[in-house]
C-alpha cells in the first residue's frame, strides 16, 4: 500500500454522503462496500439505526473526494434501496504515514505508522498477513499481532525506523 502523501495534511474537498435505508436486505451491503471503495471511496460504513415509526434501518456513509462524487452517487442509487442522498462537505486531517517492513520469526511483516506533529502516535501491523503467519504457523492471531507491534517498538526505539 502506497499513500499520497508523507507529510501530515488536511484534505479540504472531502465529502460524507449518507442514506438511510430499512428496505433493502442486509446481506447486500458488503457488495455495495465493495463496488464503492472499488470507484475510489475512501471509507465506506453501514451503521445500524432506528428510523420513524421505531423501525430498524442502517446509515450508509461514504467518505470521498468531491471529484468521485456523481460516480459514487450512481453506484449508491443503483444498488441500494434508497431515494435520496444527504452531502456533507467536510476536511479530512490525515496524519503523516508511512509503511515499514520488519523481519520476524514468522518472515518478514510490514506495519503501518502515523505521525502526528512529528511524533509516533499510531502503529499497526498489517491485518492480512498477520491473520497469514498465524495460518501458515499455527499460532493465535493476536499471539503474532502482539509480537509485531512489540518488535516495531524495539525497533522504533532503537532508532531504525524514524519519519
Amino acid at each position: 500500500m502506497a499513500f499520497d502523501h508523507e507529510h501530515e495534511h488536511l484534505d479540504e474537498q472531502m465529502i460524507m454522503i449518507q442514506a438511510n435505508i430499512d428496505d433493502m436486505n442486509p446481506e447486500h451491503c458488503s457488495y455495495v462496500m465493495d463496488l464503492l471503495f472499488e470507484h475510489g471511496a475512501n471509507d465506506v460504513c453501514w451503521i445500524p439505526i432506528i428510523m420513524k415509526k421505531g423501525r430498524p434501518g442502517l446509515q450508509l456513509q461514504v467518505l470521498t473526494d468531491q471529484s468521485l462524487l456523481a460516480t459514487l452517487e450512481a453506484i449508491i442509487f443503483r444498488e441500494t434501496t434508497t431515494l435520496g442522498l444527504r452531502y456533507i462537505p467536510t476536511t479530512v486531517h490525515r496524519l503523516a504515514r508511512s509503511l515499514v517492513t520488519m523481519q520476524t520469526v514468522w518472515g518478514e511483516m510490514t506495519v503501518k505508522i502515523g505521525y502526528h506533529a512529528g511524533k509516533l502516535v499510531q502503529y499497526a501491523p498489517e491485518f492480512k498477513e498477520c491473520e497469514q503467519a498465524a495460518k501458515l504457523h499455527n499460532v493465535p492471531l493476536k499471539q503474532v499481532y502482539d509480537e509485531v507491534r512489540r518488535h516495531f517498538l524495539e525497533e522504533h526505539a532503537s532508532g531504525r525506523f524514524k519519519l
